[in-house]
């Protein structure tokens, strides 16, 4: 799982991102599936989504929540939302990643 680090040696350690909500599903299956590789959604990703889509927060309120900045949001929904939307275009299974130990 590609997770957030820094980058090079010298960077800043990222800060960590709050999840408040889990969800038991672990993936979405096309009727017919694709042949290709499943996407993968980040658990920041989905939370970012679900606040800002399905609780209508501003990405201001939604970085509040996750303990982040709103360009970071910005960030994890064009991801997110980009994925789903390729997932959704080309037929792909979506696979729900687990979430790190330190981010529960």
């Amino acid at each position: 799982m590609r997770g957030r680090r820094r980058r090079g040696r010298y960077g800043r350690i990222p800060n960590p991102v709050y999840i408040n909500h889990t969800t038991k599903i672990k993936a979405f299956n096309p009727e017919p599936q694709a042949n290709g590789e499943p996407i993968q959604i980040e658990p920041a990703e989905l939370e970012a989504i679900r606040l800002a889509d399905l609780e209508n927060l501003n990405q201001e309120e939604a970085g509040e929540r996750m303990g982040v900045s709103r360009g970071t949001i910005w960030r994890l929904l064009q991801r997110g939302r980009r994925k789903i939307a390729l997932a959704l275009v080309e037929g792909h299974r979506i696979e729900i990643a687990e979430p790190p130990e330190r981010a529960r």
